[in-house]
């Protein structure tokens, strides 16, 4: 097995929804099912019947809530109570929820409680690229060791989940300018190119993301600079380093060597047309 396929195989550590109930809202097509929800937390819902019916195809959000700020208020409500319970702890931004990547948002919950409620969520990579005669380059952001996920890892030069109302182009031009201090008129030129998903086990939860890639080519003479102190630093690595370093250590974000494996496939330093390099481009297209 290829020694970039455990990667892959992390992010998706859940094969089967099995024990998991269905969460919707709404009906289709405009709606449907949404989320899925551990045994703990439907149980805990059972105590808001009026927000949360209970059927035989799992658990729905009141039909009497038809629109998403109404059933943005009832799922605030209802995370604030659960996170005093310790079932997650909120983060103070709120993400869209979808039933599908491109279908119209029906609600809002706090990104804390995505997880939990099964929620699918969508962020932007930024892979800043610098390519000088000796070869392509990347930059590397290091990661503050006060960040609760990953503290002290490698990671993009811009990365970052896509809050409510934002499109990825949006987005990335936000992240780009609080993470890394790039102007919107030099983050505006990055091209999208690869969507790649995964489903992991998240605590009691199941973490279902939608990746959203990028590739800046960046002058030689940028610097980026952290801005928000999310990133302790950033260094601008050789695109032989990086590809070793993912083959052969863990020091880069679970979710980040997904994105970083489609790049050295996308730039032949992975051959796309070999069977490791099929194999894992079957890993990464599995999703939606």
């Amino acid at each position: 097995m290829s020694p970039f396929q455990r990667h892959i195989d992390a992010c998706n550590s859940l094969p089967s929804p099995a024990g998991f109930i269905p969460f919707r809202i709404g009906q289709a097509p405009t709606g449907g099912q949404v989320g899925w929800l551990g045994p703990d937390l439907a149980r805990a819902l059972t105590f808001f019947p009026r927000d949360f019916h209970f059927d035989a195809a799992g658990v729905a959000l009141a039909s009497r809530l038809r629109g998403p700020a109404s059933r943005a208020e009832a799922l605030a409500t209802t995370a604030r109570s659960l996170a005093g319970r310790g079932f997650f702890t909120l983060r103070g931004e709120a993400f869209d929820v979808r039933a599908t990547p491109e279908g119209p948002a029906l609600a809002q919950l706090d990104r804390g409680a995505i997880p939990a409620f099964g929620v699918m969520a969508q962020g932007v990579h930024l892979n800043g690229l610098v390519r000088r005669a000796d070869g392509l380059h990347v930059w590397v952001a290091v990661r503050s060791r006060s960040k609760p996920v990953a503290p002290g890892l490698l990671d993009h030069l811009v990365a970052g989940g896509m809050p409510a109302g934002l499109s990825p182009e949006e987005c990335l031009v936000k992240e780009a300018a609080e993470e890394a201090s790039i102007p919107a008129e030099l983050a505006g030129q990055a091209r999208r190119v690869a969507r790649l998903s995964y489903i992991m086990r998240d605590g009691q939860g199941m973490r279902r993301d939608i990746l959203h890639a990028f590739d800046l080519e960046l002058p030689e003479d940028f610097i980026p600079h952290p801005n928000d102190g999310e990133v302790e630093r950033f260094e601008l690595w050789p695109a032989a380093r990086l590809l070793a370093t993912v083959r052969d250590t863990d020091q880069v974000k679970f979710n980040v060597n997904l994105v970083l494996i489609d790049l050295f496939l996308r730039e032949g330093l992975i051959d796309p047309a070999s069977a490791e390099g099929l194999a894992l481009r079957r890993g990464l297209d599995q999703g939606p």
